[in-house]
């Protein structure tokens, strides 16, 4: 057997295979992603995520849930047990737009030596406090700078960002329900 064929750590013969697969089957192409969150106290709460489905199955590799702590800082009145939920915005879509252009350069044969991002977001308070009703809740704009180290040109680069499913999510309205039960 040959040594796999690996750029960016990605391993393109599976990564190939995996998008033949779904061009044959299509349906293996969805996924739901699941998580729960457990209030502790103030604003600390824990989400626990641990199973998935996904390529028609429910995944059962992860023997124990992943556990994120969110918090405010105290200036916020939280104690600083993690970040803020906003704060894990920001850390979603910079972990979603460098997995994109790693894994997208790869699957068109480009190397990247190293990616690093730096994000900024835009919040006013007057929003989430019911201050004002022409304030939106949640960012109001979001900056992100990467730096990529790659022979690649920075437009090419850029393309493989835009795929990221991330973005895509706080760029675009996403369909959400929110439903309140009495425990």
């Amino acid at each position: 057997m040959g040594q796999e064929k690996t750029i960016n750590g990605v391993n393109v013969e599976r990564l190939e295979g995996t998008v033949a697969a779904i061009k044959d089957k299509p349906a293996i192409a969805k996924f739901r992603f699941r998580a729960t969150n457990k209030w502790i106290t103030g604003g600390h709460n824990q989400t626990y995520i641990q199973g998935f489905y996904g390529a028609c199955q429910e995944d059962a590799t992860r023997s124990k849930p992943f556990v994120l702590d969110a918090d405010e800082p105290p200036i916020l009145l939280g104690e600083d047990h993690g970040a803020n939920p906003v704060e894990y915005v920001l850390t979603a879509l910079a972990g979603c737009l460098t997995t994109s252009l790693v894994y997208h350069a790869a699957a068109n044969g480009i190397r990247i030596d190293e990616v690093e991002s730096s994000l900024e977001g835009d919040l006013d308070l007057h929003g989430f406090l019911g201050l004002s009703g022409q304030i939106r809740n949640g960012y109001e704009n979001v900056r992100v700078t990467m730096k990529v180290k790659s022979d690649a040109p920075a437009e090419k680069l850029a393309e493989f960002t835009r795929r990221s499913p991330v973005l895509d999510i706080v760029s675009n309205p996403v369909p959400v329900t929110v439903r309140v039960e009495k425990k």
